[in-house]
């Protein structure tokens, strides 16, 4: 193959059943749909945290959040912590983000390393190791982590002039009697927002992601095109703020006997002011067709990107990823936004087109494997070079899965995800200590486990209760308590095993366990003799 590219597409907040190749009946997406058929889709892929911030600091560093350490938003991915575009720069590749990152650079690191924060090395850090080609976190210009965005000037100059248009049109409404209502307020879901559709903010980043292929050269580059929706504030432009109405909604996934649950964390969130709103079914039917309609806009202008690709000669030699951060609850389970771990939350779909002639036996199949978003940084430092790194990166490479049919490929038997809730109101609510406000989820093929500090965990029968409505963590069965035990210790297990010797390679151990001590240094020997029977040397003649 000529030379080598990615694009890496991620949606924000996307749920894995909104799109109609897994199963959405009313939503229909027939570009990502394309991208199966050419394709491996995923069926059972796993965000390591269910919010922005550190699912994708995991994504991109290819580690656990408890290796790098940015367990929420806001939180910075310290100094020395390397990431997809890091690994890929050493193989020439280009990496360029182009939309979200949710990344705060950690300016006290660099500031006591004498890194300038401009300079080429300071930007990098500040960006997740990628070149930002179109930083755009949204929340303009409030957002802690792109102050600057280019897109507000954008909008400016198409004539949408107003201190701050993203939020007074991209993501604004306008009612019957000519007011202007935001988005922000869920009751406005319905509007079409103010502004002509090629304008807003999908149209903008794919034209972006364009700009960039078309300029990018003969160098091999990696392309993150990150969307910054479905993500609220749920409004989108005509046409598709009435594709979809209430008619169209999936029935809640929930039970009355989930709000009877004693588990403190479970019980503190669905009492939360945003679970309690997303409970109601009014805030639903208002929300989840905008829901619906700004994923329609995401598969339309792929479409578009997808075809000029083709015509470019870029698409039958780029692999290309399509996946998101991470889920949305919309009421499911008397919940709303991503915390916790049901599969609305922290299941996500992972379609993987990989050009190569090697993936042709795969195409338009799917894997029920347990994946996680860490696999994919393994996968593209082998795509590009055919390296692993597994001092550092403690993702798989998905290249047998997505060059092989068979069911006898060695794959993980667990998957994992983790989160530190201690700054939502849940906390506050239970009242318990920050540093205790840790959640490990693990499930395999059958169960799903949540270990939570100080409580009891929660359990469920994924093969029996697919929905995971009934939590089994108080059950006595033997089944059960055997079955918990058994995740108990697996995250004991995954807990100990070495996460921060990144700075070493498995060879270079090696050699220094053959060598054992420096040259020059020599312990525990006898005499002479000794020394020659261990070294073969003389002992005198090696130290003249």
């Amino acid at each position: 193959m000529s030379k080598k590219n990615v694009l890496f597409i991620m949606a924000d907040q996307l749920r894995w059943d909104y799109l109609s190749c897994y199963g959405h009946p009313f939503l229909k997406t027939p570009n990502i749909d394309m991208l199966a058929e050419l394709g491996v889709k995923f069926n059972n892929a796993y965000v390591q945290s269910p919010f922005c911030g550190p699912s994708r600091m995991s994504t991109y560093t290819g580690r656990y959040c408890r290796s790098h350490g940015s367990t929420w938003n806001g939180i910075p991915l310290k100094v020395g912590e390397q990431t997809i575009g890091d690994h890929l720069r050493e193989e020439g590749v280009r990496s360029v983000i182009i939309g979200k990152t949710h990344m705060k650079p950690d300016v006290e690191g660099m500031r006591r390393l004498g890194v300038d924060i401009n300079s080429t090395i300071g930007v990098h850090l500040s960006e997740c190791g990628f070149e930002p080609f179109e930083r755009d976190d949204g929340l303009h210009p409030y957002g802690p982590y792109n102050p600057n965005p280019k897109y507000d000037d954008y909008l400016r100059g198409k004539g949408y002039n107003s201190q701050n248009p993203w939020d007074d049109h991209a993501n604004s409404g306008i009612s019957e009697n000519g007011d202007r209502l935001s988005g922000w307020l869920l009751k406005n879901s319905n509007l079409a927002a103010d502004i002509n559709e090629e304008h807003s903010e999908t149209p903008y980043m794919t034209q972006r992601a364009i700009d960039f292929m078309k300029e990018a050269g003969s160098q091999p580059w990696l392309c993150h095109l990150s969307y910054i929706k479905p993500h609220w504030p749920y409004i989108v432009p005509k046409p598709y703020h009435n594709m979809y109405s209430a008619k169209d909604i999936i029935p809640p996934i929930r039970d009355d006997k989930e709000k009877e649950t004693n588990h403190p964390v479970f019980k503190a969130f669905i009492e939360s002011k945003y679970c309690k709103t997303f409970a109601r079914d009014d805030v639903r039917e208002r929300v989840i067709p905008a829901y619906m309609g700004l994923i329609k806009q995401i598969d339309d202008q792929l479409g578009l990107l997808f075809s000029w690709m083709k015509r470019n000669g870029l698409f039958e030699r780029t692999m290309i990823i399509f996946t998101s951060d991470h889920g949305d609850y919309l009421g499911d389970h008397w919940m709303g936004e991503k915390d916790l771990f049901h599969d609305q939350s922290v299941k996500v779909p992972l379609i993987v087109y990989d050009p190569r002639q090697g993936a042709d036996k795969t195409r338009g199949t799917e894997k029920n494997d347990l994946v996680e978003s860490i696999d994919l940084a393994p996968t593209f430092l082998d795509y590009f070079s055919g390296k692993s790194k597994p001092q550092i990166l403690e993702g798989r490479n998905l290249a047998p899965l997505l060059h092989t049919n068979s069911i006898n490929v060695d794959w993980r038997q667990y998957a994992l995800s983790e989160y530190d809730y201690s700054t939502r109101e849940a906390r506050q609510i239970i009242g318990n200590d920050q540093n205790d406000a840790r959640l490990i989820m693990i499930r395999d093929k059958r169960w799903k486990y949540i270990f939570a500090e100080n409580f009891r965990p929660m359990f469920f029968d994924l093969e029996n209760d697919p929905n995971e409505l009934y939590d089994l963590g108080e059950s006595k069965s033997p089944e059960h308590v055997k079955e918990m035990q058994r995740f108990y210790d697996a995250i004991f297990s995954w807990a100990r095993v070495h996460h921060n010797r990144t700075t070493i390679t498995e060879r270079q151990i090696e050699k220094m366990t053959l060598e054992r001590e420096p040259e020059g240094i020599v312990i525990g020997v006898w005499d002479e003799n000794e020394y020659k029977e261990l070294f073969g040397r003389d002992f005198y003649k090696d130290r003249s």
